[in-house]
């Protein structure tokens, strides 16, 4: 199986419907090029991925010429008694018999309680002794140490998908480094999403597109290479909307390289140029956090803000939450200015969070 999956969480639209035309051309086009992984969930596009795949790849071909994954997601059930309902849905929705893979989905500390909670786990492994999936996995959003829990306390994890690319490779908040450091250490394959950060290492700022442009390539070649170059990744997904951007991706996808060591100098140049431009200074060193009496993550928060003007991505809002689980909001600042005394970089901390509170607590 190639390295390259087709992720159905954005697909080509006329207008709120599934360009089902184009959307069957651009599957032809990717099995003829020798990829078969498909990845959807059932709350992708208010529910018409599933239904666009069934009309588009699974009436069209036989089930043995791709790859099917979908997800069971938090807020589709409320008890175990949902479970079996939705899965027969999600069967009749995609009109197969079985699922390759079957992640949990998104799952974070919270949405973790909650399936556990409900034994979606034990239900996964239920449906893999009736043949219904072949494969239990997860896909996270959370801290690397919450991801080295969940699959010490779940060997029957068989793979996991991650928020991986190379702006949030180091990324306090999404931790993309770290995350994969945990499937390495428990030797669990890794699913890539979001490898072009939601179009945001597409459309790069002109300063480092200037950088990539030099080596040749388009940006998004090197954002996904970047991703499938590290040994344990076995799949990087692209949600594609257009025939033009599949035939991008396959062009380099098909006969894959790793990024050679000119191509890794360049990576780490325009990060730096992307880091250079957040509006918010901070060097994550911590000494904020310490006496803070309301428990604010404060670089964290800091890091979630300048992600989510930079990029304007959907899940810095996600990770935001993820930073405030149990912790104090950037609007439960109380005032008292301890954070600002101890702040090596001399940063308005309690204004700053004001801002931080305002773009991300609407």
């Amino acid at each position: 199986m190639k390295n390259f999956g087709f992720g159905c969480m954005r697909l080509p639209m006329v207008g709120s419907e599934v360009d089902l035309q184009q959307f069957s051309v651009m599957v032809d086009r990717f099995l003829a090029s020798g990829f078969t992984y498909f990845d959807t969930a059932h709350g992708y596009i208010q529910g018409k991925s599933e239904i666009a795949l069934r009309e588009c790849l699974v009436r069209r071909y036989p089930r043995e010429q791709y790859v099917l994954t979908d997800k069971l997601t938090a807020h589709f059930f409320n008890n175990q008694e949902d479970l079996p309902g939705l899965f027969a849905v999600q069967l009749e929705k995609t009109g197969v018999a079985y699922f390759d893979y079957y992640l949990m989905h998104a799952l974070n500390e919270d949405f973790y309680r909650k399936f556990m909670r409900c034994g979606a786990f034990d239900f996964a492994k239920e449906l893999k002794v009736q043949g219904k999936i072949r494969h239990i996995g997860v896909s996270f959003h959370d801290k690397a140490e919450v991801l080295d829990r969940i699959l010490s306390e779940h060997p029957e994890v068989e793979v996991v998908q991650i928020q991986f690319n190379y702006a949030d490779y180091d990324d306090p908040t999404i931790q993309s480094k770290a995350v994969y450091d945990v499937c390495v250490k428990h030797n669990r394959p890794v699913i890539v999403m979001e490898p072009c950060k939601g179009g945001g290492l597409v459309n790069l700022p002109d300063e480092a597109g200037r950088v990539l442009d030099a080596l040749g390539g388009s940006p998004a070649s090197y954002a996904i290479r970047y991703a499938a170059s590290f040994p344990k990744v076995m799949m990087v997904l692209s949600g594609m909307s257009s025939l033009e951007q599949l035939e991008e991706n396959i062009g380099y996808m098909t006969d894959f390289r790793p990024l050679t060591n000119p191509e890794y100098s360049a990576i780490d140049h325009v990060r730096d140029i992307l880091k250079s431009q957040d509006l918010i200074a901070c060097t994550a060193c911590r000494y904020c956090t310490d006496g803070c009496p309301k428990s604010i993550s404060i670089p964290d928060l800091f890091a979630c803000y300048n992600k989510k003007n930079q990029f304007k991505d959907w899940n810095s809002d996600f990770y935001y939450m993820v930073n405030t689980a149990g912790k104090g909001k950037a609007s439960d600042c109380i005032q008292c200015g301890k954070c600002e005394k101890e702040c090596p970089q001399h940063l308005p901390i309690r204004d700053l969070l004001k801002d931080v509170a305002a773009a991300l607590e609407r």
